[in-house]
């Protein structure tokens, strides 16, 4: 299954709550509603990777494409949380150094505001 992603918003933080696999061929996605964010002047980005069942090396790509996208434009872009697996992935690729990660929403949208 490829990634899903639902928009919704928090105030002026735009949530991404995405699910599935983000892998090659499956980033068209998250790239777009990433960027379709960014067009409509939203510079405040919380990707939800709680439902995100796999990613490979180029989900991973996506995800730093997305925070230079979004830091480009004047933006913040951060992510909540982080299955066992992408949690893993942060780590060995040292991406939990970059991004501002939380396990909670609430507090990650609140981190906005800071």
């Amino acid at each position: 299954m490829s990634a899903k992603i639902k928009v919704r918003r928090s105030g002026d933080v735009s949530i991404l709550d995405v699910s599935g696999r983000i892998t090659l061929g499956d980033t068209v996605g998250l790239r777009d509603a990433v960027h379709r964010e960014l067009e409509a002047g939203n510079k405040k980005i919380l990707l939800n990777l709680a439902d995100v069942t796999y990613m490979d090396s180029t989900g991973i790509g996506e995800l730093t494409s997305a925070y230079s996208s979004v830091k480009n434009r004047g933006g913040d872009i951060k992510l909540v949380n982080l299955t066992k697996k992408v949690d893993g992935l942060m780590q060995i690729t040292k991406l939990v150094t970059v991004f501002d990660i939380s396990d909670n929403e609430a507090a990650a949208v609140a981190s906005f505001q800071s």
